[in-house]
């Protein structure tokens, strides 16, 4: 219930009014047109500046009715600069008998991961490296040069296109994990900086939408592997996820496909259709859409640029086929790496976890080594990655012995695994699902 302010008695002038509120109320306080936050224990009502929220309304509507304390400190580089973003929305505070915490998490959990995160800062690992990032650009850029080289002397053999597609589905993966950095952080000391460059690499070197990976992958990240909130979850009924979903669907009599075969037509549709089909129709459709017109521009130049370097090599048909071909090799690599981590982890409706409880239970690592940090992007540090969004990847292995001790401290799993059987887990917790889902299914 709100309680009102006092007046200053010594001064005879009134203090502005400060009304502070229960968990229960502001947790009523969740729904899309009505939203209230908590950011260190501040109340703030963000119902009508939501649209205008950089991060995409979703995101932050993902949050409502809830303490954001530790997904603010996330995803904003510099909390003191949106402050003035806040300000205007602050219409209280908790009432001083409230938990800092609420729905009955571990207190101290939440501060001994908020002292982590502020060991961090002390230790300057959320400060990034530009020369890291940008020698990292030009390999990608030397694989772009390569590709032509090759196709320029060797001609358009088979085995030279081949080894062209190779080359170049390397090069946008690589580029991917890349805008995926530039997405997160400020590589740059100017912001404005990193902006630029987060736009060059998606849209030129990879025809994406940076608009469209924010509002995405944020919602990933605040709600990684939660039904409804975590678009990555969201299999439009084709597959069926975790333990809950399937048994769920199964109760219903819901057989939109065969799902205890979904291990097997995994092949078939998730990684050769994802980015090629899927991905593909979801960036265009955006950009018109939400009138992304800056990233189209960017997209187009991707095009131009291309369609100018392999038309003259391979005819309008032949360079169309081709960028489809890297398209399909480029999809395998992605959705073999995105999804080791999550897709055997658990997968369920909102719990209300704790920051760290939350990503650790969604997220897993695969053990480092030169090739798995290349070849993933560094993403096999997908469980500091998650913890801290905003963290440069050259730092996960200095933070990772802490996240550990932490972790072990409250008896929070801390999962990591070989690359080999990340990849087999994924087949395997897709059958697992879908067992689940027939037994479902068939009960009486």
């Amino acid at each position: 219930m709100g309680k009102g302010g006092e007046k200053g008695e010594e001064s005879g002038e009134c203090k502005p009014q400060v009304r502070s509120y229960t968990w229960e109320e502001i947790q009523k306080h969740n729904l899309r047109t009505d939203r209230w936050l908590v950011i260190e224990r501040k109340v703030y009502n963000v119902t009508q500046w939501a649209h205008r929220h950089p991060g995409g309304q979703r995101v932050i509507g993902h949050c409502a009715g809830e303490d954001a304390t530790d997904a603010f400190q996330a995803f904003h580089i510099n909390p003191s600069l949106v402050q003035k973003f806040l300000k205007p929305l602050l219409i209280g505070e908790l009432a001083p008998g409230e938990p800092s915490q609420d729905r009955d998490k571990n207190s101290q959990l939440v501060e001994d991961f908020r002292t982590l995160r502020k060991t961090a800062e002390d230790m300057n690992l959320f400060r990034a490296s530009p020369l890291f990032f940008s020698l990292y650009l030009a390999h990608i850029i030397a694989m772009e040069a390569l590709a032509w080289l090759m196709v320029s002397y060797f001609g358009t053999g088979w085995i030279t296109t081949l080894i062209l597609a190779c080359i170049l589905a390397t090069s946008q993966a690589q580029a991917g994990w890349l805008q995926h950095d530039f997405g997160h952080l400020s590589v740059f000391k100017k912001s404005s900086w990193n902006h630029i460059v987060h736009k060059f690499v998606i849209g030129h070197l990879k025809g994406a939408s940076a608009n469209w990976w924010n509002h995405r992958h944020f919602q990933h990240h605040a709600k990684p592997n939660i039904f409804k909130k975590d678009p990555d979850v969201n299999m439009l009924h084709i597959f069926v996820l975790g333990e809950s979903q399937p048994i769920e669907y199964g109760k219903k009599k819901l057989k939109y496909l065969p799902y205890n075969h979904q291990h097997e037509y995994f092949f078939l549709i998730f990684p050769p259709l994802l980015i090629p089909v899927y991905f593909q129709i979801q960036i265009i459709s955006t950009m018109i859409k939400r009138r992304f017109w800056a990233d189209l521009a960017w997209a187009i130049s991707y095009y131009m640029r291309y369609f100018i370097t392999y038309i003259p090599f391979y005819g309008i048909l032949g360079s169309l086929f081709l960028l489809t071909f890297v398209r399909f090799l480029e999809s395998h690599w992605f959705v073999w790496v995105t999804q080791m981590n999550h897709i055997p982890m658990e997968i369920d409706c909102e719990k209300h976890k704790d920051w760290l409880s939350s990503q650790l239970a969604a997220t897993c690592n695969i053990e480092q080594s030169f090739f798995n940090d290349w070849f993933t992007g560094h993403l096999n540090f997908q469980i500091e990655h998650h913890l801290f969004p905003t963290m440069p990847r050259h730092n996960f292995w200095k933070i990772k012995p802490l996240v550990k001790s932490l972790c072990a401290k409250y008896g929070v799993q801390y999962e990591e695994k070989p690359l080999g059987k990340a990849f087999v887990d994924i087949v395997g917790s897709l059958k697992k699902s879908g067992d689940l889902w027939l037994d479902a299914y068939l009960h009486k």
